[in-house]
C-alpha cells in the first residue's frame, strides 16, 4: 500500500490523465460526392484529432450515431457543393457537435474551423492562382515543454497528490488508533512527553513520504523523460515544510476522531476538496471569485505551483518564496492546533 500502489497510480495517471482532446469521432454526410467534397473529407481524415467512424446520406443516421455516443460531431456537405465553389458562390456546410462536454465541443469546433479555413485557402489559390496568407503571421515558441507533452504538465501535480495521500491518511491514524485499541491512557501515564510521542509517530511517515517523493522523481525522469530545470535540493526543502503541514492536518483529524473509520472519512472529505480546487484539473483562474479565495487555504495548490515552477521552469527560491513562507506559516498554525487539541482531549 505504501510503495507499490502510489507508483502504479503515478504511472497510470501520468499516461491516462491527458486532457488533450484527440480522436474525435466524426460522422460524415456527403450529399455532393464530388472531388471537392472528398478533398475536404480527406483533410479531416488526415488530422490526428479526428476519426471518421461512419458515412451516410441522411441527417437521421448522423443524429442516431451522436445519440448513441458513437459520434462527437457530424459534418454535412450539401449537394452542389463543388458547383457553387467553382462558380465562386458561397457554399455553407453544416457542422453539428455534441456539446454535453462543453470544453470538448469548443475544441472540436476550433479544430474543424481551422481545417475548413485551410481548405478554403487552398481552393482560392487553386482557382485564382494567387497565394492567400492570413493577414497576421504568428511565430510560436513553446517554452518549458517544447514537445507539448501533457504528461510533462500532469506528472508533477500527480506526484504531489500521491505524497499528500500518504502523509495525510497515515498520520490521521496515529492518535485515533491508540484510542480505538485502548492504549492512549497507558501512553499518557508513561514518562514519554507529548511532543516526543507526536514526533515519534510522525517522523516515520515523514521519511516514508520523502522516500516516495524520491522514487516518484526517478519515475518522472526515467519513465516520462521529464527534464528537471530547477534545484532538486529546493524541492526537498519545500517538501519538508509541506509534509510538516500535511502531517499536522492528519494529526488534527486524528485528535478529533473517535475511530479509524471516522478519521478516514474526514481525511477523504478534505482530500477530495483539496484535489478539485488545487488547479491540477481546473485552472484556479477559471474558478469563481469566492472559490479562488477558498484555495488560499489549500496546501496542495501551493505545492503543485511550486513543483511546476521549479521542475519545469527552473524558478529559483526568490520566485517561489511566496509559496514557501505560506506553507511554513500553514504548518506552524496547523501543528499548533493539533498539539493543543491533543493535549485537551487526552489529559
Amino acid at each position: 500500500m505504501l510503495f507499490v500502489m502510489p507508483f502504479v497510480q503515478l504511472i497510470l495517471l501520468g499516461y491516462a490523465a491527458d486532457f488533450e482532446v484527440k480522436n474525435l469521432n466524426l460522422h460524415v454526410i456527403d450529399n455532393d460526392q464530388s472531388q471537392y467534397s472528398r478533398g475536404l473529407i480527406s483533410k479531416f481524415s488526415a488530422s490526428p484529432y479526428f476519426n471518421i467512424v461512419n458515412y451516410s446520406f441522411r441527417d437521421q443516421d448522423g443524429m442516431k450515431d451522436m445519440k448513441k455516443g458513437n459520434a462527437d460531431l457530424i459534418l454535412e456537405i450539401p449537394s452542389k457543393f463543388e458547383k457553387k465553389l467553382v462558380n465562386r458562390e458561397a457554399s455553407p456546410i453544416h457542422l453539428s457537435i455534441d456539446a454535453v462536454n462543453g470544453v470538448k465541443a469548443g475544441l472540436a469546433n476550433a479544430y474543424s474551423n481551422m481545417i475548413i479555413r485551410d481548405y478554403n485557402f487552398e481552393l482560392l489559390e487553386k482557382s485564382t492562382g494567387k497565394v492567400f496568407l492570413p493577414p497576421i503571421g504568428i511565430t510560436t515558441l513553446d517554452w518549458f515543454n517544447p514537445g507539448m507533452n501533457y504528461s510533462t504538465f500532469m506528472v508533477p501535480g500527480i506526484l504531489v497528490l500521491l505524497v499528500t495521500m500518504v502523509g495525510m491518511f497515515l498520520s490521521a491514524m496515529i492518535v485515533v488508533r491508540e484510542k480505538e485499541i485502548g492504549t492512549i491512557e497507558q501512553l499518557n501515564v508513561t514518562p514519554i512527553k507529548k511532543h516526543q510521542f507526536i514526533i515519534g509517530k510522525l517522523m516515520p511517515f515523514l521519511l516514508i513520504a520523502l522516500l516516495e517523493l524520491t522514487i516518484g522523481l526517478i519515475v518522472a525522469k526515467l519513465v516520462f523523460h521529464i527534464e528537471f530545470q530547477g534545484s532538486i535540493l529546493l524541492v526537498y526543502a519545500f517538501s519538508l515544510v509541506y509534509l510538516t503541514a500535511v502531517l499536522g492536518i492528519g494529526l488534527l483529524i486524528s485528535t478529533i476522531s473517535e475511530t479509524q473509520q471516522q478519521a478516514m472519512f474526514i481525511s477523504w472529505f478534505f482530500f477530495v476538496i483539496f484535489i478539485l480546487m488545487s488547479g491540477l484539473f481546473t485552472p484556479i483562474e477559471s474558478m469563481p471569485a469566492w472559490a479562488q479565495k477558498i484555495t488560499w487555504f489549500n496546501p496542495i495548490k501551493y505545492f503543485i505551483e511550486f513543483m511546476r515552477m521549479v521542475l519545469l521552469k527552473g524558478s529559483p527560491f526568490k520566485d517561489v518564496a511566496h509559496q514557501f513562507f505560506i506553507m511554513a506559516i500553514y504548518g506552524l498554525v496547523i501543528n499548533t492546533l493539533a498539539v493543543w487539541n491533543y493535549r485537551k482531549v487526552s489529559e
